[in-house]
């Protein structure tokens, strides 16, 4: 009951917070009503959920779809909504009720890579609802804005480690290259690196990031 109408917020963007990015953006964030693809790499999923704390510092609702459930441990906290849907079906299904709700000013939809039928129905969703859908993709029909990531070589920051089995990265810099018709732009930051000794996923029989069972 306390979102901004859909047609309003249309006529402006969603700040990521990261000053870096956002300059390279024409309307400065990711663009409400629209798609944005960000092609599954280093450094994006980091930055979308920064974009989605930033949002909800500002007042607004923000989630992130996890099709694959494998955001867990140290990488999550609090403020946007989390949501686990069964399969890709149903992640789908989940992106394009919450974009059409009006109720979100940004959704990421991350393990899904949509058909054209799915990428239609989720434009139309985004141009209804008003919010900025962003997709971790390699799709790119329909998306307004397409983004890569990458590691740039020996641009790496090291700490000592504690147990003595050798160092730890404390940060990387990324370039990030960001294109649309008719426009490209790019842009480096650096990104912090936090060591999760936990595993990605307690419940019993499902594989770890080691690939390991319990």
């Amino acid at each position: 009951p306390d979102t901004l109408p859909a047609a309003q917020r249309r006529w402006s963007a969603v700040p990521t917070g990261v000053p870096e990015l956002d300059r390279i953006f024409p309307s400065g964030g990711l663009q409400r009503g629209r798609i944005t693809a960000w092609a599954p790499g280093i450094g994006g999923p980091a930055l979308l959920r920064a974009a989605l704390l930033h949002t909800v510092a500002n007042g607004e609702r923000a989630a992130w779809v996890d099709a694959p459930h494998i955001v867990a441990g140290a990488c999550w906290r609090s403020g946007p909504v989390l949501l686990r849907p069964r399969g890709e079906r149903e992640a789908l299904r989940t992106a394009e009720v919450l974009t059409r709700s009006g109720g979100f000013a940004l959704i990421v939809l991350d393990g899904v890579h949509p058909d054209p039928t799915a990428m239609v129905r989720l434009s139309r969703a985004a141009h209804e609802g008003g919010a900025a859908l962003a997709l971790i993709t390699h799709v790119t029909s329909l998306a307004t804005v397409r983004l890569t990531s990458r590691p740039l070589p020996a641009e790496y920051e090291w700490r000592r480690s504690t147990s003595g089995e050798g160092d730890d990265v404390r940060a990387v810099r990324i370039l990030v290259e960001a294109r649309a018709s008719g426009w490209r732009a790019r842009t480096e930051l650096s990104i912090p690196v936090w060591q999760d000794d936990f595993r990605l996923s307690p419940e019993p029989g499902r594989a770890d990031r080691r690939g390991e069972r319990d």
